[in-house]
């Protein structure tokens, strides 16, 4: 580890210690050059795959943005913060449980409404009627049979 300081790469690990959650290591470390002392972090750094939308092109994952698509469904409905989040989560494992580089946009968005069919039968028909492009009554009316 390079020293902030002084540039050196040769430093000296004083102390580690594992975070209460499990998931950081922190390490307090002392430079052997100029004597001052500094903390680093280590943590998992997960590669979730590329998103290739229906025109080919591709896209970096981004949380934020499928989080704003799931709060946009459940916008004035009853559900809490904490729900939306392990929604989050567990789409988010499922795609890196995948261990593809790749996967089509499709996809994300079905793991999308299989989230909101569980957390609110409201937003899963908001989001339905979106992501399917519902043109007509019809398209609505099988979308609610199926959640019956």
């Amino acid at each position: 580890m390079r020293c902030p300081f002084c540039h050196n790469d040769d430093t000296q690990v004083l102390d580690t210690r594992v975070s209460d959650e499990g998931d950081t290591i922190r390490r307090r470390r002392r430079c052997s050059k100029c004597d001052k002392r500094f903390t680093t972090y280590e943590r998992v750094e997960l590669v979730l795959p590329a998103i290739v939308k229906k025109n080919g092109s591709r896209v970096d994952y981004s949380h934020d943005k499928l989080a704003s698509s799931i709060k946009l469904a459940l916008r004035k409905r009853p559900v809490s913060s904490d729900s939306v989040d392990e929604s989050i989560g567990r789409i988010e494992e499922k795609l890196l449980s995948l261990g593809e580089k790749e996967i089509p946009s499709e996809r994300v968005g079905e793991l999308v409404m299989r989230e909101l069919k569980r957390l609110d039968k409201v937003a899963y028909i908001r989001f339905a009627s979106v992501y399917r492009s519902f043109a007509d009554i019809e398209s609505f009316e099988s979308a609610l049979k199926e959640l019956k």
